[in-house]
């Protein structure tokens, strides 16, 4: 039963609400239902944040110290490059921040309000004084409320009480000035809490920081989450870096000004190999690529709550998911009946040929569910009801319900106690699972044998089956439980819930993938047998929740090898099957809805709450949300988990290997006594490349064909593993040779220096393009890389290639950047070292992939 269904269990035809225009004007004069919190980076915040970088500060510094010896003009196009630096972090940094605020509008929790006398899902920031809202077990309350109506409701008030016991609440004379959390038998309901069990209609009394927990707690909007791990490695990854960067930095002035007295020179020196060095593109990238990744994701209809998830994603190796609304589509219909032997089928008859014995089983099925559903089960049979009972004795709309005995892990049947407006005592309908509404009506061996080949005969076809009974009762002194009525059976009813589309593609595309797709559902066997079938998942072996518990940890292990289909599992199974997945070693994704998913949820790695009719609970254990709820949806996110994955590698790889031979171009001279090489107008030339490149072209990377054709990626390999490291090392000393080699061609030229850094400066900064071309993909060709569209990779080729041809060209700029015009020859020598570079790493990667080659030895 979902979290709404739960809420109709009270009817409010006569509750009109507030309407459109009142709750609007409220909202303008009372403000969003949300605590104080720490509001999104505006332009002067990310314009601040950008000025404390230490890359900036160092080219700030470089400028001034241009400045200082007199050189106007490089301080000026220095100061350019910096300006041009923080136009480009703020582009970045505020597409960052929209796609953040996208998705904060996307996971904002929703309420359930009567207005104009409608039920709707509006934003709990747009809640106001005086709305009427709806509550039901698994949610959060959204504001501070007088219960207008409550059945069974309790609620859990630690968050404000610290008493861990659920307090009863019922309705009542309502002092608002004198109330506070705690206690039972209360009217008042608070902002924050979580209903356990029961619902309830309440009048909103206070919002945002009016409300108890806003008086109490307006800070909690300011608490951070844990640091993840991924975000813990990237930190002490950089720490090492810029420490080995700032260590020779300093070095490298010292030794400079020592060798050669001229201490200006070095500690410009000094500043260009820290610049040439500092890591400052980890840390953006991994925070563009997961809140992108985020983004992409939500547009597949899966909201990541953690951005932790969008990265593990690619590792995932285990699919755990429920049946019905996930696989299947949620729109049931009653396909078959069956009493005492006799089966009708639905399709097979016209609107008015049901036969008379069916149309008790048919009125005690709508007496057993919500008088105004929202459960599809229990439309089903209200339209089943309209279809064939209209104008009939059968439907009882002016019938009074007295009590409701609620669905429990005992007893997988719900009972519905009515008053009829004529006549005496009290009429039960219930319904539920086939073996306990017989139970319920205590069969003997013969007639629950029967009932038992009905229900596998039915399950057997795709079914849902449900069964139904009645009993009576003489008085309003209610019995504990179910088991005291003495209930009559009164059939079987097998429901049809279609197969979602593409759900068979999708679970191909996972087998394909290395991801067992694991079923688990409340069903009957044979239904569950059936709907897997159907979907392709792996039917050999189908385990009961009876069986399951008769296991212990080892042996349940033993059989998840060769187990996929889980029928007949409570609630708290689930969590046991998620432990035993996780003990043999898998990466678990996790689908739940319910209060009681919540436990498993939070223990899987990847935890997947349903958006339409999951519970606030779930929602908030879970890692990921489905908004609509679709199986297809989450294998698109774990392929996007994957692309995301694959692109921030490649990224990575290519940031290691560009930094190679800048730094080497920066020190190697020093070393060797040659004249500098790159200053800091030529670092920060390659770093506006470098950033737009790792952060933005790598984020729009295609992701690689077969990306769903392989194994998970290990969860347990490192950000930077041995590979990763040692590729990025050799591609950028590729470069850097081919640079060296080109340098010492244009040193032994009349113009020497200045020839040999502009024929070198030609050399990286197209080495530089190649190695984005390199780092496109290690599975392909250089042919097949050039093919695939990026529109932001051929924005920053052109904009590099018109930005050098002009620094060549344009006499001022070449001045700029100390190089002499470069004859014909040499800008062949310098181009083709650069090709050069990029053909053997080119080649670096065919004998990688020869290597990796199934077959190959």
């Amino acid at each position: 039963m979902n979290r709404l269904a739960e809420a109709d269990a009270i009817a409010v035809p006569t509750i009109r609400g507030l309407s459109a225009d009142e709750a609007a004007v409220r909202l303008r004069h009372e403000g969003p239902n949300e605590l104080p919190q720490e509001q999104s980076r505006g332009l002067s915040r990310i314009l601040f944040d950008t000025v404390r970088e230490p890359m900036l500060q160092l080219l700030l510094a470089a400028g001034v110290i241009y400045l200082f010896l007199g050189d106007l003009a490089e301080a000026l196009i220095l100061l350019a490059f910096a300006i041009l630096n923080v136009a480009l972090v703020v582009v970045q940094e505020s597409r960052t921040e929209k796609a953040l605020a996208a998705l904060r509008d996307l996971s904002s929790p929703r309420a359930l309000v009567v207005r104009d006398g409608k039920r709707q899902s509006i934003d709990v920031r747009a809640l106001v004084s005086d709305d009427v809202i709806v509550i039901s077990e698994g949610d959060r309350v959204p504001a501070d409320g007088a219960l207008a109506e409550a059945v069974n409701l309790e609620v859990d008030e630690s968050l404000l009480t610290g008493e861990s016991v659920p307090v009863r609440k019922t309705t009542g004379q309502v002092t608002s000035d004198e109330a506070r959390p705690g206690g039972d038998e209360s009217p008042n309901i608070w902002s924050g809490t979580l209903v356990v069990r029961g619902t309830g209609i309440a009048r909103v009394t206070a919002t945002g920081p009016r409300t108890e927990i806003g008086r109490i707690g307006k800070s909690l909007g300011m608490l951070e989450s844990a640091t993840t791990p991924l975000h813990v490695q990237m930190q002490r990854l950089v720490r090492i870096f810029a420490a080995a960067g700032i260590g020779a930095s300093i070095l490298l002035a010292l030794v400079y000004g020592w060798l050669h007295g001229q201490w200006i020179k070095a500690i410009l020196a000094g500043i260009t190999l820290a610049m040439a060095t500092l890591p400052e593109e980890f840390p953006l990238v991994l925070t563009i690529f997961l809140i992108m990744g985020a983004w992409r994701i939500a547009k597949s209809n899966v909201l990541a709550r953690r951005s932790a998830a969008v990265e593990a994603l690619g590792a995932a190796t285990v699919l755990c998911t429920d049946k019905t609304g996930t696989l299947t589509q949620n729109r049931m219909s009653v396909a078959k009946l069956v009493r005492d032997g006799e089966q009708f089928a639905i399709s097979d008859a016209s609107v008015s040929a049901l036969p008379e014995r069916f149309h008790r089983l048919v009125e005690f099925a709508i007496l057993a569910s919500r008088p105004d559903p929202f459960d599809p089960m229990e439309k089903a049979f209200h339209d089943l009801g309209q279809r064939y009972l209209a104008r009939t004795e059968h439907l009882h709309a002016d019938w009074v319900l007295a009590r409701e005995y609620a669905l429990s892990p005992d007893l997988l049947a719900m009972s519905q106690v009515w008053k009829a407006r004529t006549g005496e005592g009290y009429i039960i309908a219930a319904k539920g699972a086939a073996e306990a509404v017989a139970d319920l009506c205590h069969l003997d061996g013969g007639r629950l044998a029967e009932i038992r080949r009905d229900t596998t005969a039915l399950a057997a076809e795709g079914l849902r089956v449900l069964a139904v009974a009645e009993a009576s009762f003489p008085n309003s002194t209610w019995p504990e439980g179910q088991h005291d009525f003495d209930f009559i059976l009164l059939g079987l009813l097998g429901l049809a819930d279609p197969l979602r589309p593409g759900v068979p593609e999708a679970v191909k595309a996972c087998s394909a993938a290395g991801i067992k797709v694991a079923m688990i559902t409340g069903d009957h066997p044979a239904t569950a047998r059936a709907i897997a079938d159907q979907a392709g998942i792996e039917t050999a072996d189908v385990m009961t929740g009876q069986r399951l518990a008769e296991l212990d940890d080892a042996n349940l292990r033993n059989c998840l090898d060769h187990t996929s289909v889980f029928a007949r599992i409570m609630p708290e199974q689930k969590l046991r099957l998620v432990q035993a997945f996780v003990a043999k070693g898998d990466v678990v994704v996790m689908t739940g809805d319910g209060v009681n998913d919540a436990p498993s949820l939070k223990a899987a790695h990847i935890g997947v709450a349903m958006g339409e009719r999951g519970t606030d609970v779930a929602r908030e254990a879970a890692s990921l949300v489905l908004l609509d709820d679709d199986f297809t949806s989450l294998v698109k996110a774990i392929r996007l988990g994957r692309r995301i994955d694959d692109n921030l590698r490649k990224a990575f790889g290519y940031i290691l290997a560009v930094h190679v031979p800048i730094a080497g171009m920066s020190l190697l001279p020093v070393l060797f006594g040659w004249p500098l090489l790159l200053g800091p107008i030529h670092v920060v030339f390659l770093e506006l490349i470098i950033d737009p490149v790792s952060s933005i072209v790598f984020e729009a990377e295609p992701e690689e064909e077969g990306v769903m054709a392989r194994p998970p990626r290990d969860p347990q390999a490192p950000l930077f593993d041995r590979y990763l490291v040692m590729r990025g090392l050799i591609q950028g000393t590729v470069v850097l040779a081919a640079a060296l080699a080109v340098f010492v061609i244009g040193i032994h030229d009349v113009h020497g220096e200045q020839v040999a850094r502009a024929m070198a400066f030609v050399t990286l900064v197209l080495g530089n393009l190649g190695l984005v071309m390199t780092n496109r993909s290690s599975r392909t060709g250089i042919v097949r890389k050039l093919l695939r569209p990026n529109s932001a990779l051929t924005l920053v080729v052109v904009v590099t290639l018109v930005a050098l041809g002009l620094a060549l060209a344009v006499p001022r700029l070449h001045d700029l950047f100390q190089f002499a015009p470069l004859s014909p020859v040499h800008l062949v020598e310098a181009v083709g070292a650069a090709l050069a570079s990029v053909v053997i790493n080119e080649l670096f990667n065919a004998v990688i992939r020869w290597i990796q080659r199934p077959g190959s030895r």
